[in-house]
């Protein structure tokens, strides 16, 4: 179809015409959603003037029974009130009474899939229940006296006998015991793991202890049930832990350790010295010193004493079992000790990776946020899988008896160090409430770890930050918005783990760019350091910092089961009819030789025609030729010339093609159009659209490309940065799908019969 000026100017503005079914809110601000600005939170997404947090410190006295698996303690708790409200009540988390047979998390387990069970599993579900959880045995004030207590399922309820106003201090004490869980047989965040061989145990203590919940402005008392989903929020202070175990027993800890000529050997303080200077990692216990170690019988106990400012939560682990390395690395200034306690079982592949990782977590993680605040980062190799705490962690990988391992497990090990010593980050210091929102911890340090993975080398597998791996899980049945409670999440580790990550990922790389989102993520980072940020805070920060309006970001991404499906529904090419005759019917004709010839056009032109019989039939018509430039078609094209302005003038000569390209949104989400455009003469042009352009149509759009070469085709989202959930519908002209299959040849199975005679048996008729 070839079109005048004026009509031109039509369809340009029918573009952005918008229907009922068009409109939506996608664009809308979030101010109806995101709590009110006020004093202790500030519109900016910066702590507010009046910004408040309480403060708890801990003297425990905690002891291992490595006989009976059993976890006894003490603890002195202080508790500034900062608030500036009055507390006649305290709330602690009892996060152990989740192992408790008749806890909520047990009892709300749903049935697995009987049809498809291994026998590990069926052993699992046919064994005792576990008596776990806390026996409290005395909650008291600080002169002695008892103080009474409720306990709610995970939680407990100390009645105060004097209301503690704004800026008053209260100190109480609670002694307590529970059996330590086998984290091999139940699925835990913390507990032993026994080794038949040495007839030994490692134990990877966390939440083994009552600690206080959060009390903060935006929800009170964070007294939310612990159903194993959810993990916790709590305040920060200060710690002193004396950690009881067989004088065998070597101890990681949060903290530093304050009493190293009683607990180490002369050789292992000598060799912690030379690690402090070290270029690479020193053992401190070596793998022949802990083989042999693992023989011996313990003849009594030692106390291991730790101290740790500032954090806000405390584990330990303790085995006769651990070889121990170090290294001392600096950041920015700031020495940290990193090391990596394992068995030998986790040999070879612990000493070359565990302490390497943690040194890198430290290196990239401190570029894009703060430098590592405290002296000590900790790898253990245990039972637990992955997990974190302040200084510590737990993580799981370890290589086959042989001492080899595949691929998956070597990356499998680099990148959960990398995850969990990237938690200190977020949240042990930036410190989200997961019980709330997993995914402002798991999410934001997993975005972190795909940017300190891509730094390990190249073509790393990472899994979780590329666009492409979360495009079926946004399009999936169990797809959940990430502002989902952390306990309701049908697929955590696919929504608020990847999908987070992925989300700033793109928000980094497409949307705002690297600069952009770096500053302002450093932005967020640094002001809520050692403070207790919301989503709102997050989300405020991150505009507030890059100067980009990004409501509709985090209303698509975060708030919404949206996912991206942009496709090409066609293109059109406009071409500008010149009124040139002497251009415009050649090409006309040229245009009429092209059409195609239909099926009863090439049959009808055999038959007799009526006019060859009588010629006398024929008049002027039948020799009229529309297309052949007369005298007077070129005289009226100069007096239209003469009639124009120059400016006229020249749109009229045209020599640029005018093509529309289509797009319809079929997943919902909002995001940014990137296309691929490839020209006839073979070079190819990006034009990158910022996701506005669906702000009058939230579902069908029409972009205009005015050139004057021929576009040969058209790909959408080239470089796969949106997470397009349908690549099928992204080129024009449209490609046929790639889908691999593969030949099989069926195996001959052996029936019973066979099998009988092949063993040696009677083989029947």
């Amino acid at each position: 179809m070839r079109i005048v000026p004026a009509c031109l100017l039509i369809v340009i503005a029918s573009w952005g015409q918008t229907t009922k079914q068009s409109l939506s809110d996608k664009f809308r601000q979030l101010e109806e959603i995101l709590p009110t600005p006020n004093e202790y939170r500030a519109a900016s997404g910066a702590p507010g003037h009046r910004y408040w947090q309480q403060k708890v410190d801990y003297d425990i006295k905690v002891e291992i029974d490595d006989v009976n698996q059993r976890c006894i303690g003490a603890e002195k708790i202080t508790y500034r009130n900062n608030s500036p409200d009055t507390l006649t009540y305290l709330w602690l988390q009892l996060d152990q009474n989740i192992f408790e047979p008749g806890s909520d998390s047990n009892l709300t387990v749903t049935s697995p899939d009987l049809s498809r069970m291994s026998y590990a599993g069926v052993s699992m579900l046919m064994q005792d229940p576990f008596p776990g959880g806390y026996k409290i045995t005395s909650v008291k004030d600080a002169l002695g006296a008892p103080l009474p207590f409720t306990v709610v399922k995970t939680m407990m309820r100390i009645d105060l006998k004097k209301a503690l106003a704004p800026g008053e201090v209260t100190s109480f004490s609670v002694d307590w015991s529970f059996n330590i869980v086998n984290a091999k047989k139940t699925r835990a965040r913390s507990g032993y793991e026994y080794f038949a061989e040495d007839k030994n145990y490692i134990y990877e203590m966390a939440q083994w202890f009552p600690r206080m919940a959060a009390y903060y402005d935006v929800f009170g008392w964070q007294h939310k049930q612990f159903l194993g989903a959810g993990e916790f929020t709590l305040e920060f202070g200060d710690y002193k832990v004396a950690i009881t175990v067989p004088d065998d027993h070597i101890v990681a800890s949060t903290g530093v350790l304050q009493n190293p000529q009683q607990v180490l050997t002369a050789a292992q303080r000598a060799r912690l010295a030379e690690a402090d200077k070290a270029a690479k990692p020193v053992l401190i216990v070596t793998e022949a010193e802990a083989t042999a170690n693992e023989k011996n019988q313990p003849k009594g106990k030692k106390t291991w004493v730790y101290h740790a400012e500032n954090v806000r939560d405390f584990g330990f682990a303790s085995s006769r079992k651990f070889i121990w390395d170090a290294q001392a690395h600096t950041v920015d200034g700031h020495k940290t000790l990193a090391m990596s306690y394992y068995p030998k079982e986790g040999n070879p592949l612990w000493e070359r990776y565990s302490t390497a990782a943690i040194i890198h977590t430290l290196n990239v993680y401190s570029k894009y946020s703060f430098t590592y605040p405290y002296p000590i980062a900790i790898s253990v190799n245990g039972p637990v899988g992955g997990m974190e705490y302040p200084m510590i962690c737990f993580n799981g990988p370890r290589p086959l008896k042989d001492k080899t391992y595949s691929s998956r497990t070597k990356y499998g090990l680099i990148s959960v160090v990398i995850h969990e010593v990237g938690h200190n980050y977020f949240p042990m210091v930036v410190n989200s409430d997961e019980r709330q929102w997993t995914w402002m911890d798991e999410g934001i340090n997993t975005f972190l770890q795909y940017l300190a993975e891509v730094e390990w080398e190249e073509n790393y597998p990472s899994r979780r930050g590329e666009p492409r791996y979360i495009a079926s899980y946004m399009a999936g049945d169990t797809h959940d918005a990430i502002m989902t409670n952390s306990e309701s999440v049908v697929d955590l580790g696919a929504n608020a783990y990847a999908k987070t990550a992925t989300g700033l990922n793109i928000l980094r790389e497409t949307i705002l760019g690297r600069e952009l989102f770096d500053f302002a993520f450093r932005e967020y980072s640094r002001r809520w350091k050692f403070k207790r940020p919301t989503p709102s805070d997050f989300f405020r920060t991150m505009e507030d910092a890059s100067g980009v309006d990004l409501d509709w970001f985090w209303r698509g991404w975060f708030y919404s089961t949206d996912h991206t499906d942009i496709a090409i529904e066609k293109v059109r090419l406009f071409q500008l009819d010149t009124k040139n005759p002497e251009l415009e019917k050649p090409s006309r004709r040229e245009q009429k030789k092209d059409e195609p010839v239909t099926l009863s056009e090439q049959r009808n032109k055999a038959l007799p025609k009526l006019v060859d019989a009588r010629p006398e039939l024929k008049d002027f018509y039948n020799s009229y030729d529309p297309l052949k430039v007369t005298e007077k078609d070129k005289e009226d094209y100069q007096k239209l010339l003469a009639d124009l302005e120059e400016e006229e003038r020249t749109a009229l000569k045209g020599g640029a093609n005018f093509y529309v390209i289509d797009l319809r949104n079929g997943g919902g989400l909002v995001m940014p159009v990137i296309l691929e455009i490839e020209y006839k003469d073979g070079k190819k042009e990006e034009m990158r659209i910022p996701a506005e352009i669906w702000r009058r149509n939230n579902q069908r759009v029409s972009k205009l490309l005015v050139t004057p070469k021929e576009v040969v085709s058209i790909r959408l989202d080239p470089h796969l940065e949106t997470a397009d959930t349908d690549l099928s519908n992204n080129h024009w002209p449209a490609r046929p799908v790639k889908t691999p299959f593969q030949l099989f040849k069926e195996k001959e199975v052996p029936n019973p019969m066979q099998l009988e005679k092949k063993a040696g048996g009677p083989s029947g008729n």
